[in-house]
């Protein structure tokens, strides 16, 4: 499957705001958002007025690459939340935050989100005594997710167990102790610190 490779950072700075890719280092004065406030190449220190059009764009691109998620996914977790009650923008915040490879970052069992990907991809985590490698699976509400047995001897899991989460939102339960958590409710908006204004992303797909 297709898939972004190059330097994280300046997805960040394209979009001129923290999208937390690349771990710890976002939380440190080497964060390149912070030393270099503007959009990377050649006329990246011009000014440009964005269009009505520009704008919206911005926020549908933002939104997928805070959570790491191709366009024809995007547009699948759109199409789901447009047909279920609610504000569809809340709606489709959602569907993202169930992504299991974004609660194990939500919980504190990796430092970003793609090295929470690539940890589940190779099979280090189980959801409810299961063992589950799809990046994509959607969690539910009561959902145990926990490192397997198996990979708990590993010096990356060994040094999360010693540190603790950052900022678990109060829709998860976690238990750095035993590697694990629990989904004890749905996310409310409040508590889904994505950086994006997801109206305007419908807005964009309305068009």
């Amino acid at each position: 499957m297709a898939r972004y490779t190059g330097p994280v950072c300046k997805l960040c700075r394209r979009e001129g705001v923290k999208l937390f890719l690349k771990g710890e280092k976002c939380y440190t004065d080497k964060c390149p958002v912070t030393r270099r406030p503007y959009p990377p190449g050649q006329h990246g220190q011009g000014r440009r007025k964005l269009s009505e059009y520009g704008i919206q764009l911005r926020e549908k691109q933002k939104a997928r690459r805070t959570y790491g998620v191709l366009e024809g996914q995007f547009r699948r977790y759109l199409e789901w939340a447009s047909k279920r009650p609610g504000v569809t923008g809340e709606m489709l915040l959602r569907y993202l935050e169930r992504r299991l490879d974004n609660v194990v970052y939500r919980l504190g069992l990796a430092s970003s989100r793609a090295e929470a990907r690539q940890l589940v991809r190779h099979g280090h985590f189980e959801v409810n005594g299961r063992r589950v490698d799809i990046p994509s699976y959607l969690v539910k509400v009561g959902d145990e997710i926990r490192v397997r047995e198996s990979s708990r001897a590993k010096a990356r899991f060994k040094e999360m167990a010693n540190t603790p989460a950052r900022n678990v939102p109060g829709w998860l339960e976690a238990h750095p102790e035993t590697l694990s958590g629990r989904v004890v409710r749905w996310p409310n908006r409040d508590e889904i610190d994505a950086p994006v204004q997801e109206q305007l992303i419908i807005e964009f797909y309305s068009r």
